[in-house]
């Protein structure tokens, strides 16, 4: 099965799902008002950097899975009028299109989760928008910076492998196990491995391997079925992990991808802070002040090669 001519073709994902819908209990007490996902990276708020990866992957389609009280998200993405009349009055054109540039990233739209039922009844709440298609789905607190962006790299893993499911790994210490869905497989290539299971969470002497689901999927639209039939699992909740799992053991093509580049769990502090340094020392309008202020401090930058 493939692209080549010689099978079907792997059906396109138009659509992109991010679950976002965490009470941001670590980030406490900002997070009483202020959603995580709209924490600043320098000046962008962290939801849009996830948007933004779809969008450059060619999904143009977003749907936005929020909790109640966290409606300011898909305010983000819509038009501010009040601001937009001040900007265009004073002729500050540079400030317009940043503040058009959210509206602009895709067509966003937004479903309330009205009860914390876990991460896989969070992506079940997209059905309705979704459909009967397939759809990339990033989780709305991690970012990942690289020269493919993630979601991409695992769109043309799919279209390579013929369809089927993916998930995007990184190699953890085993020691770490317990934050993660750990994935049990057999090895395809360098970087790709045939799912037989996903675990989640399990202490370190019970993971299955090295391989820790992060990040994203890409997810074929028979997730939605096994997301509705799962009892609830760890915590009593509805863990997408156990789905993708379930559709494995079926015999449904599951893969996973080690994927390329530098990680950010925003949604842990320390993640944060580590994304917001890197992204300050990486523009030219902040880098070189924030790391003349590091260098007063007794930090010296690494020798370039």
């Amino acid at each position: 099965m493939g692209t080549d001519g010689h099978g079907p073709r792997v059906r396109p994902v138009r659509y992109g799902v991010v679950p976002a819908g965490g009470l941001g209990t670590r980030f406490l007490p900002i997070t009483r008002t202020v959603p995580k996902e709209l924490l600043p990276i320098v000046d962008t708020a962290v939801i849009e950097l996830v948007v933004s990866e779809l969008a450059a992957a060619g999904v143009g389609r977003v749907v936005l899975v929020v909790g109640p009280g966290k409606e300011a998200i898909a305010g983000y993405f819509g038009p501010s009028p009040r601001v937009e009349a001040r900007l265009v009055a004073e002729g500050r054109t540079e400030e317009l299109e940043l503040l058009h540039r959210p509206e602009r990233l895709a067509q966003v739209r937004t479903v309330v989760q009205a009860e914390p039922r876990g991460n896989g009844h969070a992506v079940l709440m997209a059905r309705q928008l979704v459909g009967a298609e397939p759809f990339a789905m990033l989780w709305g607190d991690d970012i990942m910076l690289a020269d493919e962006p993630a979601v991409a790299q695992l769109l043309r893993a799919r279209e390579r492998l013929g369809g089927g499911s993916v998930v995007g790994c990184i190699r953890v210490d085993r020691r770490h196990a317990s934050r993660y869905g750990m994935v049990a497989g057999t090895a395809v290539d360098e970087r790709t491995t045939r799912v037989l299971a996903i675990v989640e969470k399990p202490a370190p002497e019970d993971a299955p391997g090295d391989l820790a689901a992060v990040h994203g999927y890409v997810l074929e639209p028979e997730i939605f079925d096994a997301l509705a039939d799962l009892e609830p699992g760890r915590g009593g909740e509805i863990w997408l992990t156990d789905a993708v799992a379930r559709l494995a053991r079926e015999g449904s093509p599951v893969w996973a991808v080690e994927l390329e580049g530098q990680r950010y769990d925003t949604g842990d502090r320390i993640g944060y802070l580590t994304a917001c340094i890197d992204a300050m020392l990486g523009r030219p309008d902040t880098g070189p002040a924030v790391r003349e202020h590091l260098e007063q401090l007794g930090w010296r930058a690494p020798t370039d090669r």
